[in-house]
């Protein structure tokens, strides 16, 4: 396969920190370009990262004709208007998540990509690591019974007032920044949606951010609970139960790249210990999505389960402040 051109937009520590060196050795994907809003500090970036070219402007970027497809790891309130000019560009979009603020936001994201003919989709990288999809697998052929319950948790200590993470104007926050994980592994494993959720949402004070949630997804036959925060230790987990055993995927989100991930399985017969990997999940998620771009399919996720996603989030935050139950 001919590799696709990419370009970034932002100079983003996470882009270089878990994505830049795995996408370097990538044959699928050419990662020619980054732009930032300073042109020495995308120079610096595109020397230090290996891209062919830095840009001093995003609309340098997305006018450069060789690009075919952008990353956008942007701050949240910055996407719906990056993503619509991109498409003007006619370049395709690979965009972090959560995709947009608001579930209005991402419906008009999802039509205005389609009606400019590019592809869209949500960059929920771990439903590419094996370890995900070995435990869909387990799930959908019944290996623990029937599924009853989801159990999740996702925290980290982040109290910085910079932050991008703290800032409510710009969409920071921990159900928006990792209950969105939560959320999306949930409906993944199940390949359902829930009909209704409840929340209990602490408040920070200095920042005006969600800094600890709890919430239940109602599926109807299953529940699933979950707890995020951004000023705890740092921790994360993932479990399904059924009506004969368990599973659980130790390091569900940022898992390394390097080493093979655990996913525990217990049932009536006993518990063994699968390993998954090594595999850098965001080459994998690059490279379906160019694959994607260069055979003119659909992409491996569908921008219309980052609306699904994005009403569960807008329903948790609505029962925060009513302390009800709120439909999806």
């Amino acid at each position: 396969m001919r590799p696709v051109v990419w370009g970034v937009l932002g100079v983003s520590k996470h882009y270089k920190l878990r994505i830049s060196t795995g996408l370097a050795r990538s044959v699928a994907v050419r990662m020619k370009a980054i732009a930032s809003r300073s042109e020495s500090r995308a120079a610096a970036a595109a020397s230090e990262q290996g891209f062919e070219r830095g840009y001093g402007s995003y609309e340098a970027l997305l006018a450069d004709p060789e690009v075919e497809a952008v990353y956008i790891p942007l701050p949240n309130h910055l996407h719906l208007e990056w993503i619509k000019k991109t498409a003007d560009a006619g370049k395709h979009v690979l965009c972090e998540k959560p995709l947009c603020l608001n579930a209005t936001e991402v419906a008009e994201a999802v039509e205005y990509t389609r009606s400019k003919g590019v592809l869209l989709m949500e960059a929920f990288m771990y439903r590419f690591h094996p370890q995900w999809v070995r435990a869909r697998e387990l799930v959908a052929m019944g290996e623990v019974g029937t599924p009853t319950a989801v159990q999740g948790h996702f925290f980290y200590n982040n109290q910085d007032p910079d932050n991008i993470r703290n800032r409510k104007d710009a969409g920071g926050g921990g159900i928006m920044d990792i209950g969105c994980y939560a959320v999306s592994s949930a409906r993944f494993l199940l390949g359902r949606e829930p009909e209704r959720v409840v929340s209990l949402i602490q408040w920070d004070e200095r920042f005006g951010t969600d800094r600890l949630a709890g919430a239940i997804l109602d599926f109807g036959d299953v529940q699933s609970t979950f707890i995020v925060g951004t000023q705890t230790g740092s921790a994360q987990g993932v479990r399904l139960f059924g009506t004969g055993g368990e599973i659980e995927i130790e390091l569900p989100f940022n898992a390394y790249p390097d080493v093979p991930m655990v996913v525990n399985v217990q049932t009536g017969v006993g518990r063994r210990t699968i390993q998954a990997g090594p595999s850098d999940q965001y080459v994998e998620q690059f490279e379906a999505f160019s694959r994607a771009v260069r055979d003119g399919t659909a992409v491996p996720t569908d921008p219309e389960d980052a609306l699904n996603n994005q009403k569960v989030l807008d329903a948790l935050f609505r029962s925060g402040k009513s302390g009800k139950w709120e439909r999806v």
